[in-house]
């Protein structure tokens, strides 16, 4: 491990000379890329440093005790030695966390969709509800969201939402969210009182960043549309909304959101990049099968991952086996607990795996 510290010190220290560089200030592309890996290194070197400096520390408080001392001078020299040995391992530990293979999408942002499965008008409501708890959640990270596409119920739910999310480490929380969330209450249309099971799904992407991959314009066909509302009812007679297909891959992506075509082609091709860049991620996770197994946010998207159960105000997280009975909090943005169990969770697999 020490050599490897070292050797991410040295190219640390390179990258800070490039990124004072004006040859690389003046290309942008460049600049970037090396900002994002001396950012991404900043907490194993300060985590090294802050070693070193706690192995000086111990080194010269064992040479301080071998000398003859007071007998309240040695007491004092123990307990600094037993708290600075606290101290490293914790480091230690901290710094093989560190050093875990991390994934390089985790600091970008994110398109979510979002699309009722089974159940009719109640899992379209559903997905409003799922929209509202992503909405609270970004809320307190202070991440921005911004709606790409919607397709409404007619009784206020939605058949599928499209939007993204822009924040520190987006992707490192949201990813865990992609999968079959399932839901159990009595829904407002249910006049007997019986408690139904409906289901939506959730696909977290990567925002795909135009150097992520490249698009041919010719592998596309563009049409155009005038948007519908709920029930299929037109919203406006001019043809504003957008269709892209991607030839090569048949990926079909939609947006009708804004009143201008030009905004909402834009939009369009955000979620097809992001698409095909996850669509190219899932191909290289499949080749890497027992890499794949261990994490849990990279899980099969018709795997059920979660359970929210309204009469006993109770969620569970499958995946991991957690249970909390405190649904209506969660359904108010308050993800955190369930997120840094995902996290602990596939961190301990990842250094299970790496022994």
């Amino acid at each position: 491990m020490w050599e490897k510290l070292k050797a991410l010190e040295e190219r640390y220290a390179q990258l800070e000379e490039q990124l004072s560089d004006p040859e690389v200030i003046k290309d942008q592309q460049r600049w970037q890329k090396y900002t994002r890996e001396h950012a991404e290194l900043s907490d194993i070197i300060e985590a090294f440093r802050h070693l070193q400096r706690v192995e000086k520390e111990l080194s010269e408080a064992q040479e301080m005790l071998k000398e003859k001392q007071e007998e309240e001078m040695a007491l004092f020299l123990k307990e600094e030695l037993a708290s600075l040995e606290e101290e490293k391992e914790k480091l230690e530990e901290q710094l093989r966390l560190l050093l875990l293979p991390r994934d390089p999408n985790d600091e970008k942002d994110v398109i979510v969709e979002l699309r009722a499965g089974t159940g009719g008008e109640e899992a379209g409501l559903f997905v409003g509800d799922l929209l509202r708890m992503y909405s609270r959640f970004a809320e307190k990270k202070n991440w921005k969201m911004e709606l790409l596409n919607s397709h409404p119920t007619d009784i206020g739910g939605f058949k599928e939402i499209v939007f993204s999310v822009s924040g520190k480490g987006a992707y490192s929380q949201l990813k865990f969210e992609s999968g079959v969330h399932r839901v159990q209450r009595i829904p407002s249309t249910e006049s007997g009182g019986r408690i139904h099971t409906s289901a939506a799904t959730v696909a977290v992407l990567p925002e795909a960043e135009e150097v992520d991959l490249e698009i041919d314009p010719q592998d596309l066909r563009l049409d155009t549309f005038c948007s519908t509302g709920p029930g299929g009812q037109s919203v406006n007679t001019t043809q504003s909304a957008v269709r892209i297909t991607h030839l090569p891959t048949n990926t079909v992506v939609s947006c009708q959101d804004e009143k201008s075509q030009h905004k909402n082609r834009d939009k369009a091709m955000r979620v097809l990049r992001a698409r095909l860049l996850d669509q190219m991620l899932t191909e290289q996770q499949q080749e890497q099968a027992q890499e794949r197994r261990s994490q849990v946010g990279s899980g099969d998207r018709s795997e059920r991952i979660r359970t929210y159960n309204f009469p006993q105000n109770r969620v569970t997280d499958h995946r991991i086996g957690l249970t909390l009975h405190k649904l209506d909090q969660i359904l108010e943005g308050e993800l955190q607990a369930i997120i840094d169990a995902l996290v602990a969770y596939e961190r301990a697999e990842q250094l299970k795996a790496a022994q």
